[in-house]
């Protein structure tokens, strides 16, 4: 049975250039290990594919077990970055919340 992962995580999202960085936190430490398997970089690769310039590289995962998260590099998705990009959310505040609506 799939459910919306932000039943299951919170997001903090950070920035540096033209990455974008999603941390996708459990809100529980029985749930970390579900999120583990099901929330592959491709997974997340495949759903910001229609924003992301993929020739900047592949989105990499990081395990952080200690604090029950996984953390998401997405290169080439900031369009530029904040001092280039003519995107709303230059900083890509909102593609956390955009990721918690995958279905897990």
């Amino acid at each position: 049975m799939s459910q919306p992962l932000h039943t299951l995580a919170h997001t903090r999202t950070g920035d540096k250039g033209d990455t974008s960085n999603i941390s996708v936190i459990a809100y529980r430490e029985e749930d970390y290990s579900l999120l583990e398997q099901r929330l592959t970089a491709e997974r997340v690769a495949a759903w910001f594919a229609h924003l992301r310039d993929e020739s900047a590289g592949p989105v990499l995962r990081y395990e952080v077990p200690g604090l029950k998260a996984l953390n998401f590099v997405l290169p080439g998705l900031l369009r530029g970055g904040v001092t280039r990009s003519l995107a709303l959310d230059a900083h890509g505040k909102c593609l956390g919340a955009a990721l918690l609506a995958m279905q897990i």
